[in-house]
């Protein structure tokens, strides 16, 4: 059995020139890549073949060359909301870092955004040009991307109330545009985009003074520092109950402070783990259990995890 070990590089390695070979210089491709670096809860495994489409035209080929070779593919945005297991991620990881899939226009009350932009810089350029009702995207860790797939949420703001119309690729590799109306989301999650790729999407606002803007981004920033870990987390682990929020259902079961090896449940917020700098995927897995298991035995409640589990043990 020892001699059939390398054949699976062997495959990767050849999958990698294969892909590489149809590339143009400017995309990335790389096997064996360091993922936890790229998670904001710093855990996790490789990718076996890593790729950063230049721009659209590339990642179509890197979507027909999965289709065609029957390999799995993953997105990977800014790693929040992700928790990759020590294993790593079979098959490709794509990430939309390109430059050419984070730009940010301004079109009178409107944004053009691509998937890669960071909300963050979406909120602050929508202040730039007194553009109000997008100021809860500051509250959201990541890209614009994530937040459309998962619907993301921040201070009583959910993203597809921003939105106007999506740009979206199909596996096939074909671009479309679709608008807000006809796109179904519901509460963290927008069906259409767990089979397809989020390419950006028009954000609506409304004339505002800059003064209110940055009022408002103010009270976002400081709920934020003030309610949330500073510490490595993929945000919040649970979705909240019908009956209860998940944070206050883990303050109230006495678990805050709990640990497993290096992962921690938030003394600053019940629903973050943090990462104390030593934490396994297997250390934040099990933690995870703790909490299901306590919330299921002493509260019949059966929690479900709101971050994203992927990659292999």
């Amino acid at each position: 059995m020892t001699a059939l070990a390398p054949e699976p590089v062997t495959h990767t390695a050849n999958l990698a020139a294969e892909l590489g070979a149809l590339l143009a210089p400017a995309s990335v491709l790389r096997c064996n890549e360091p993922l936890a670096k790229r998670t904001t809860l710093r855990v996790g495994g490789p990718a076996e073949i890593y790729v950063e489409p230049a721009d659209e035209a590339e990642l179509a080929k890197v979507l027909r060359f999965c289709r065609d070779h029957d390999v799995p593919f993953f997105l990977l945005g800014r790693g929040s909301n992700l928790l990759i297991r020590d294993g790593g991620i079979r098959g490709m990881v794509i990430h939309l870092g390109a430059p050419g899939f984070s730009q940010i226009e301004v079109e009178g009350e409107q944004l053009r955004c691509g998937a890669g932009a960071k909300l963050k810089d979406i909120a602050l350029t929508a202040k730039r040009h007194g553009i109000g009702g997008l100021e809860f995207l500051e509250g959201i860790p990541g890209n614009l991307g994530g937040a459309l797939r998962m619907n993301a949420g921040a201070m009583n703001g959910w993203t597809f109330e921003a939105v106007e119309s999506l740009r979206y690729m199909d596996y096939a590799g074909a671009a479309h545009e679709r608008a807000a109306r006809d796109v179904e989301t519901t509460y963290r999650s927008c069906p259409l985009l767990k089979s397809a790729v989020a390419l950006g999407a028009v954000l609506k606002g409304r004339p505002a003074p800059r003064e209110q803007i940055e009022a408002k981004l103010t009270e976002c920033q400081q709920k934020r520092w003030t309610s949330q870990p500073k510490e490595p987390s993929a945000g919040c682990i649970f979705k909240n109950t019908k009956t209860i929020p998940a944070g206050k259902l883990v303050d109230e079961l006495g678990l805050k402070g709990t640990r497993v090896g290096g992962a921690v449940v938030s003394g600053t917020h019940g629903n973050f783990i943090v990462n104390d700098g030593t934490a396994t995927a297997r250390d934040v897995l099990a933690l995870i259990e703790v909490i299901r298991r306590t919330a299921r035995e002493k509260r019949a409640i059966e929690l479900e995890t709101e971050v994203e589990i992927v990659g292999e043990d």
